[in-house]
């Protein structure tokens, strides 16, 4: 992708610019926790008292204890929980990375005794992980402040079922720091993809289904930022990071087989862009299926022409995009001044659509959004080497929804885009392995980015319904079966 887009005017460029603006990425919910977003006072005049915690580091609800010395006796003070908030850096079509913002929230009102001493009990907020600050401050001045550590957490669940159960990892106190905010999953020493975490405090749950023969396997979280994951880390600057490993028992019984495509298409999108004078219905659709557009206050009788705008263009050689405009539907206003059409969501790119008829000087003009949809394998069980083809559609255009990456039996094996081919991706593969069932799943992920200390995004995104940078995506899942001739 070009590094600037070509300069959209008129009715076409606020048509496109309403559709990027609807790529908002969530800020971070607040620990539960916790109280209200405060200040942390200036330490004026040095410290005063003596801050301490035990234990010194616990996993999300592990009691904890905070206990203050030699402060003014009989005042009141504030403990204060720093911590940050995640988000993530999109600008339009653009990728530009995580942003990590601090913040602090007020943990306890505390008021020392005769002696000076406070204390209060806690319990591990379900935040980021690892370091954070506890702060006692009165008014607006810092007082004295000790650390707590949140223990990062990996568990799977169930531990044992028959192949393409679906095995949910549910992770806790992943970091925001740049070494403790990079995590992968490995399944059999495969690399399955990258864990995010920016705006749901440190917490993921997703899952995968098992693979592979009956007997154990092995699932596994390491960091690691530079795409793969970081095999030495007790060799590393930060050596006390964590490691997690787990066995899965795939065992004999009827295999436990995805939803058909048709049934895992999206139902819901979580942000959809307003509606204008133009109304579509429904506000969502995939390739092919009908739409109605409705408008109102036209001139009847008149015949008018419904258009579509459409994103296109290439990104070799600096070919950049533009935005144009294809007609879909012609329609007559009725008496009342309303018109309907009825169109097939054209086969086009995914995302966000402008709709605009001309109605004399002016311009009504409306939105659609085209959601990715998948076809059924054009084959599904033969030897190993039967060759067979994924196809999707409505695949998107911007550096968050471009691209899907590929993985077969938990292990990645590539990537797709979708730009070029107008949003349909055709992937050709063969099937491999022993004869039974394999599984093929189409994650999202991040086509490419100005983000420079992590390149872990250029890998399927296992946590994209939860916390992917831009649009709200699906992943699709597939499954083969490998027989004996």
């Amino acid at each position: 992708m070009i590094e600037t887009c070509t300069r959209l005017a008129g009715l076409a460029g606020a048509l496109f610019a309403m559709a990027l603006a609807f790529i908002t990425p969530a800020a971070a919910a607040p620990p539960s926790a916790f109280g209200p977003i405060v200040e942390v006072g200036q330490a004026r005049g040095g410290y005063a008292g003596v801050l301490s915690v035990a234990p010194l580091h616990g996993k999300a609800g592990t009691p904890f204890t905070v206990t203050g010395s030699a402060l003014p006796p009989n005042q009141d003070f504030q403990l204060v929980w720093v911590a940050v908030d995640g988000r993530w850096n999109v600008d339009g079509p653009y990728y530009k990375g995580r942003e990590y913002v601090p913040v602090a929230y007020e943990m306890a009102k505390v008021r020392s005794d005769a002696q000076g001493r406070v204390q209060a009990s806690f319990a591990t907020p379900d935040d980021f992980g690892f370091d954070h600050d506890i702060v006692l401050q009165q008014d607006d001045r810092l007082l004295t402040q000790a650390g707590y550590s949140v223990d990062m957490t990996v568990e799977i669940s169930p531990k044992s079922g028959p192949v393409g159960t679906p095995i949910t990892v549910e992770v806790k106190g992943m970091g925001s720091q740049l070494q403790f905010n990079s995590w992968h999953l490995l399944y059999d020493n495969s690399i399955t993809g990258w864990i995010s975490t920016v705006t749901t405090r440190g917490a993921a749950t997703f899952t995968i289904p098992a693979a592979g023969h009956a007997g154990d396997h092995v699932v596994e979280v390491h960091h690691g930022q530079f795409t793969f994951p970081y095999r030495n880390t007790q060799q590393s600057p930060n050596p006390d990071r964590p490691t997690f490993a787990a066995t899965f028992t795939v065992t004999p019984g009827a295999p436990v087989l995805p939803a058909a495509p048709e049934r895992q298409a999206q139902t819901n999108i979580r942000v959809l862009p307003p509606q204008g004078e133009l109304v579509s219905t429904p506000r969502f659709s995939g390739a092919g299926e009908p739409v109605k557009v409705t408008g109102t206050g036209l001139e009847p009788g008149r015949s008018y022409t419904l258009n579509w705008t459409r994103v296109i263009g290439n990104r070799i050689d600096g070919g950049g995009w533009q935005n144009n405009s294809i007609p879909v539907g012609e329609a007559r206003a009725g008496q009342d001044g309303s018109i309907e059409f009825n169109i097939a969501t054209p086969d086009d790119l995914g995302g966000t659509h402008g709709l605009w008829i001309e109605d004399g000087a002016e311009k009504k003009i409306g939105t659609h959004l085209i959601k990715t949809t998948a076809l059924p394998l054009s084959v599904s069980r033969g030897p190993a080497g039967t060759a067979l083809t994924i196809h999707l559609k409505g695949v998107g255009w911007t550096e968050t929804a471009n691209i899907m990456h590929l993985v077969y039996d938990n292990a990645y094996i590539g990537y797709a885009c979708a730009f070029n081919s107008q949003g349909d991706i055709e992937i050709f593969m063969k099937a491999t392995g022993a004869p039974g069932w394999h599984f093929i799943d189409l994650y999202p992920g991040i086509y490419k980015g100005t983000e420079t200390d992590l390149s872990n995004y250029r890998m399927p995104q296992l946590t994209y319904a939860a916390d992917h940078p831009g649009e709200d995506l699906p992943a699709f899942h597939f499954a083969f079966e490998v027989t004996a001739d």
